[in-house]
């Protein structure tokens, strides 16, 4: 028999149940991670106790659904939610059952549930508990559908990108007719809320195969929530510096970045906007001009429009606008990039540009690498100088400026602008004494003029 290792207080909360009467089991994700080798994040109770059996028999409880039968039980300051044996009725906003009914059948249960490897449950008295051969599908890498595929989408269309997100994190391949139901029914995506959509894509876009993105394009699902993307992977790129589609290009450079979400973004919208910008020279090669800033503001509304924080939005949008921007491969080319771009975005940008390069032909592959590790140098000793490359390092602020007789105001901005674009280029001036020097000596030469 499986043996899966509960944690205490789940193992307390089961045998608390049973020992009133009533069966219970961990369900669901949690025991496919146990299966798995995996640390669960969370642990869900499934039982037969009503939930009001189930406030009866813990003393802290909340009544986090108690609509559709969930009670959380809180031990020692930790919640576990605890869902009564159910049957869904009937889905009517593609979502969520518009009502449910207790049943006293764990099978019952398990049946309404998505995959069949989330559709096990386990509690150390009767073991696992796998009717719909979860552990062989499991086994065999293949993420299935409890029962008839059409009816689990129908039920909610959100499992439709669950399966891709979930054959990303796994490696699994989607089961065959689990894959056309898919097809069939990813119009039914437009019912999701923004909101679901993002958490599903972050998580597919972080995990081992964020190329299994091109499954979603395969299947129609982006062409729902992401149809931009199918543009990209109808845009041929001829030119010397490329071997694939912009799309290809742009699922192969997902795989040269760390699982960073910012960075994952970036790589997914770097090149966006080349369906917008492409030419077509008189030798048929094709261009792109403009195609950062294009990609900018087409960022900009997707993300908006997938309820993306605006921290995250700042961040994707500016490295989409910067990827492609040359850098001056001298300390004070980097220092005045670095000011440019942003001190947060400038390092993230050398893993860009490199996963950039490594999804292109092998066209100058190595002269490119070379360049970028040069210029990474170079940052690399600004940083270990800590020269200054913003206003903030700046060896004088506004207040010293307003101690010299700068009325405040947009001046003193100035004064401090002109005095950093010095220190950029000349960073061992960067001294409190010495700017002050140069700005009295330029106050001076101003006064002098007629």
């Amino acid at each position: 028999m499986m043996k899966i290792q509960l944690p205490d207080k789940v193992h307390g909360i089961i045998e608390t149940l049973i020992a009133a009467g009533y069966e219970a089991y961990a369900v669901g994700g949690c025991i496919r991670d146990s299966v798995l080798g995996r640390e669960p994040s969370d642990w869900d109770i499934t039982t037969s106790a009503k939930p009001e059996d189930v406030k009866r028999i813990f003393a802290r409880t909340i009544d986090t659904g108690i609509k559709h039968g969930t009670v959380t039980v809180m031990m020692d300051h930790e919640a576990f939610e605890v869902t009564t044996y159910r049957i869904d009725g009937v889905y009517e906003d593609g979502r969520h059952p518009k009502e449910v009914t207790f049943t006293a059948s764990l099978e019952e249960d398990l049946r309404r549930r998505d995959f069949t490897m989330n559709a096990m449950a386990y509690n150390e008295q009767t073991g696992l508990v796998d009717i719909f051969d979860g552990i062989r599908d499991m086994e065999a890498g293949v993420i299935r559908c409890v029962g008839n595929a059409e009816e689990r989408f129908t039920e909610d269309a959100l499992r439709i990108l669950r399966a891709v997100r979930f054959s990303a994190q796994l490696g699994y391949e989607i089961a065959e007719d689990t894959k056309s139901a898919v097809r069939k029914l990813a119009p039914n995506l437009k019912k999701i809320s923004a909101e679901r959509i993002q958490t599903e894509l972050v998580k597919l876009l972080v995990s081992d195969h964020p190329d299994y993105l091109r499954i979603a394009y395969e299947t129609g699902i982006t062409r729902q929530v992401l149809p931009e993307f199918d543009l990209c992977m109808e845009t041929p790129q001829n030119n010397p510096h490329h071997c694939y589609s912009v799309g290809e290009h742009i699922l192969h450079a997902m795989l040269e970045v760390r699982p960073d979400k910012v960075l994952r973004l970036g790589m997914l919208f770097h090149d966006i906007g080349k369906p917008q910008t492409l030419t077509i020279d008189e030798k048929g090669i094709t261009h792109n001009k403009k195609h950062a800033v294009v990609g900018e503001q087409m960022t900009m509304q997707i993300l908006r429009r997938l309820k993306f924080d605006n921290d995250t939005i700042r961040k994707v949008t500016k490295i989409v606008l910067c990827h492609d921007q040359e850098v001056g491969a001298s300390p004070a080319g980097v220092r005045r990039s670095v000011n440019r771009i942003g001190e947060d975005i400038f390092r993230m940008l050398f893993d860009v540009k490199r996963a950039d390069i490594l999804a292109q032909s092998d066209y100058l592959r190595e002269e490119k690498l070379a360049r970028l590790a040069y210029i990474y140098d170079l940052y690399d000793e600004i940083c270990r100088k800590q020269e200054c490359v913003s206003l903030k390092d700046l060896a004088v602020t506004g207040s010293d400026l307003i101690a010299l007789g700068v009325p405040p105001g947009r001046e003193i901005g100035v004064i401090l602008h002109e005095l950093l674009e010095i220190v950029l280029e000349e960073p061992e001036r960067n001294t409190r004494e010495e700017l002050i020097r140069v700005y009295a000596e330029r106050r001076k030469c101003a006064e002098l003029l007629p």
